[in-house]
């Protein structure tokens, strides 16, 4: 080997182990982004003396306020948290000068931070979201009332319970220290097949992928098109089938609809190899040839929810392909993304290194698990999802609430290696789905403009999941009818959203022309009071045929075991 090829060879592999030592020790590139942002405060002198100046007059202020309340005079707030932050809502943080002053240091501190951070010369939009994203975990983290000798709260809690509620804290660290994540809801007050996923069905089908489980009729008859509801498998389906007051499924039951519904497995390691094709071949097109069969309709009505109104986009557009269109008569798409250019949040984890690292945690096991993905979540969230329980739960010693929603948030699944990365680097990196005959899943190629099929889109305000104005973008390709709907409230409290006296939720509703712009179409809309369910039945019915007796299962498709079934309880 001559000189000059080996230094190539030698610099390659230099190459290779900076970028393995890089993705090992610093994988969503903050370390990296972090020296860039000191380069640029160092190169550009005049604008780190502002922020300095900046700084300093803050604490001029701060020094002042402090000052002043130690003195007893009345004075406001000089640096108010926001609207939204409870951290330091108790009497405790404002009645005390020490106690005022931290907590004022610290917002000060925090905010002078933030506002350096996106005042950075040099950086791009890019590197200051993935920065800002890592320094509130950390101000997040640092937060005085996260730390019991700096949380009056807490310690006057100590005091009155003469440390019961510092032993009890204890008890629910060691508790979840077992169970591998901090509980958000009490986790021994629920039980599925219990006081959860209680209404009456019945699995008609066991495969490798998914029971089919269909309900029992409460009507005389049920209209003759089946509805096939496909819930997100990276969760479990019970969050349609809470309770009797907030289960979809017996509200749809009670307006006559023959209801089918996909319990995803939960995939352990032996799965690794199973793909994006089969959820399509072997997953949802499985469910659908089951209601057929049983309801002896050639057509059904098709609602998917989340990741699951992503497979049935995907799916109508592979019908389209095969010519194969008329098996699904209507589909309702819930909260559920086609377009990945602007996921939400959850993109500041999916960058090309961020995305290799997960992709390696992946291979190490064969899946994905669920407690991992969860996490990811909770971190865009942290104050809320985080931190609130840790005060909770281990400084104040108290027992969480019993909620049903977070519990089923917490009764996690896992991700099939080969399904979720391609889901990851083919939907969510690359955004291919949105993009014509680009994808080939399951031997077709996928082209989202093919899809005729009527649609009843929901989406919600406050989703930072599935952002309502990124689900919209189907509605500029989708050729047939389309009737959006978009409720108050978030990803799920949106979606589980029954109609009760004493609903405290609205939603706006109307047929969208196909080019419109979001903007434009909510604009002239009232919000109407209450659940969206009411209007989505209303739409259903003409969409689902005669009425017919029911029929709960048949030969080739028998009663199994009667509902939720064996793969939910995994």
């Amino acid at each position: 080997m001559n000189t000059r090829a080996l230094l190539q060879d030698q610099t390659a592999r230099l190459n290779t182990l900076q970028r393995d030592l890089r993705h090992a020790f610093d994988p969503f590139g903050l370390v990296a982004t972090t020296l860039k942002a000191q380069n640029a405060w160092l190169t550009h002198p005049t604008e780190l003396a502002g922020a300095l100046a900046f700084w300093y007059d803050d604490f001029k202020q701060w020094g002042d306020y402090t000052w002043r309340r130690w003195l007893g005079q009345p004075v406001g707030d000089v640096f108010e948290a926001h609207p939204d932050d409870a951290r330091f809502a108790a009497p405790d943080w404002t009645e005390h000068p020490a106690w005022d002053s931290l907590k004022e240091w610290y917002l000060f501190n925090t905010r002078w931070l933030q506002d350096s951070l996106f005042a950075t010369p040099g950086l791009t939009q890019s590197e200051r979201n993935r920065s800002a994203f890592w320094l509130r975990q950390w101000l997040n983290a640092v937060a005085p009332n996260n730390y019991f000798f700096l949380n009056p709260v807490a310690m006057s809690r100590a005091l009155e319970t003469r440390g019961e509620s510092l032993v009890k804290g204890l008890q629910n660290l060691a508790r979840d220290a077992q169970r591998g994540e901090i509980s958000m809801t009490d986790p021994d007050a629920f039980k599925v097949g219990e006081n959860l996923a209680l209404t009456p069905g019945s699995v008609v089908y066991r495969g490798p992928l998914l029971e089919v489980i269909h309900y029992d009729a409460v009507t005389l008859d049920v209209y003759k098109i089946p509805l096939v509801i496909v819930p997100p498998w990276i969760n479990k389906y019970y969050v349609l089938d809470l309770d009797a007051k907030k289960s979809m499924v017996k509200y749809l039951t009670e307006q006559g609809f023959s209801v089918f519904i996909a319990s995803w497995v939960n995939p352990g390691p032996e799965a690794a190899d199973v793909s994006f094709d089969d959820y399509i071949t072997d997953g949802i097109d499985k469910i659908v040839e089951v209601a057929q069969s049983i309801s002896g309709s050639d057509t059904v009505n098709l609602t998917g929810y989340c990741i699951g109104g992503t497979l049935v986009a995907t799916y109508l557009a592979w019908l389209a392909r095969r010519g194969e269109a008329g098996k699904v008569n209507s589909a309702t798409l819930l909260t559920s993304l086609t377009d990945f250019s602007k996921p939400g949040d959850i993109d500041i984890f999916l960058d090309e290194e961020g995305l290799a690292f997960v992709e390696r945690t992946i291979a190490q096991k064969g899946y994905l698990d669920g407690r991992e993905m969860a996490s990811s979540f909770r971190m865009l969230r942290p104050n809320s999802l985080v931190w609130n329980y840790w005060v909770s739960n281990y400084l104040l010693g108290e027992t969480p609430m019993a909620f049903d929603v977070l519990f089923w948030n917490m009764d996690t699944t896992r991700m099939p290696q080969k399904m979720h990365c391609y889901y990851l680097r083919e939907f969510y990196f690359h955004n291919r789905l949105i993009k014509s005959d680009v994808l080939t899943i399951a031997g077709q190629t996928i082209d989202l403009s093919r899809i005729e099929t009527p649609l009843f889109m929901v989406s919600t305000e406050e989703d930072h999941i599935a952002p309502w104005q990124q689900t919209w973008a189907l509605t500029r390709l989708a050729k047939g009818p389309v009737t959006f709907t978009l409720s108050s409230s978030g990803h799920i409290l949106g979606i589980v959203n029954p109609p009760t006296p004493t609903s405290k939720r609205t939603y706006r509703q109307a047929t969208v022309t196909r080019g419109q712009a979001p903007e434009d179409w909510v604009e002239p809309l009232q919000k109407v009071a209450g659940s969206w369910w009411p209007s989505w039945s209303q739409w259903l019915q003409p969409q689902s045929g005669n009425k017919v007796k029911p029929k709960l299962s048949n030969r080739q498709y028998a009663r199994i075991m009667s509902a939720p079934g064996q793969y939910v309880m995994e």
